[in-house]
């Protein structure tokens, strides 16, 4: 039975294990294919993937916080976008070989209300999601500015992927906010962490939160109070899962089924 798992440390508030089971579920594929999750930290995420890989009971695997740069690095070989971006969330495994994806891009993108072309974008954060996020919207022909608590990350970045760094970002002068930051993820104020004010935001804005959880994140509750449209991390896990899942079954997943099992909305 072929296995398929996130990878991740920490990994337990995952919900790419219920949607995607869910998924699996609605395809026909329960009793063929499982997918789990594996906590790797960094110091041992090489060891490990290279175990996997040569085990040959994985298919393949979604890599999420911290390990999406290194992935790329460890891939025999790599999509073009995947390349680009310079991180991977999707990996496959045959014959021993790790083969790299990313299809975080095409997931964000997919999950926002309407085109990103020419709108002007505050982009929070440096890591493997941001480069995502960055890499894609430039392509849509958004116009996007970087914010990262470590300004030289952030002009790294965008010297490699465009976009222009940023210092002191005021939220309601955007028309798209995207915190791709791990700011909240532990239950912290993200306001504490973000160059953000709860009362920042506005009407006519789309703000977008990778965070996600039980209810709203914090900066959505803000932004929804302000009249601001959001998108909530569990939609864009959703979109870039969909994915990943046709890339290792050939298939189409139903995108309600992985909504609902994201949510908590059935037991699959």
């Amino acid at each position: 039975m072929p296995r398929l798992a996130v990878i991740g440390h920490p990994v337990g508030h995952s919900r790419s294990p219920a949607m995607q089971n869910a998924a699996l579920a609605a395809l026909g594929l329960a009793g063929e294919w499982s997918y789990g999750a594996l906590d790797v930290a960094p110091e041992g995420f090489e060891a490990r993937l290279r175990e996997i890989a040569a085990g040959g009971e994985y298919a393949g695997a979604n890599v999420t916080v911290p390990h999406k740069e290194a992935a790329l690095g460890l891939a025999d070989a790599a999509s073009g976008a995947a390349r680009e971006i310079g991180a991977a969330n999707t990996l496959s495994f045959e014959g021993g070989r790790v083969e790299a994806e990313n299809t975080d891009a095409g997931g964000l993108l997919a999950a926002l209300p309407g085109s990103p072309w020419g709108a002007r974008t505050l982009l929070l954060g440096a890591g493997g999601a941001a480069r995502a996020a960055l890499w894609a919207l430039v392509a849509e022909g958004a116009e996007v500015e970087v914010w990262n608590r470590t300004a030289s990350r952030a002009e790294a970045i965008c010297a490699e992927l465009g976009g222009k760094p940023v210092a002191a970002p005021a939220e309601g002068e955007y028309d798209l906010v995207v915190n791709t930051s791990a700011a909240g993820l532990g239950g912290e104020d993200p306001f504490a962490e973000l160059p953000l004010r709860p009362e920042g935001f506005a009407a006519g804005q789309t703000v977008v939160d990778m965070v996600y959880g039980e209810l709203p994140s914090r900066i959505l509750e803000a932004a929804a109070a302000a009249g601001a449209t959001t998108v909530d991390g569990l939609e864009v896990l959703v979109q870039q899962g969909a994915r990943a899942l046709a890339i290792w079954t050939g298939r189409d997943p139903d995108l309600d089924a992985m909504r609902a099992a994201a949510r908590g909305d059935t037991h699959a």
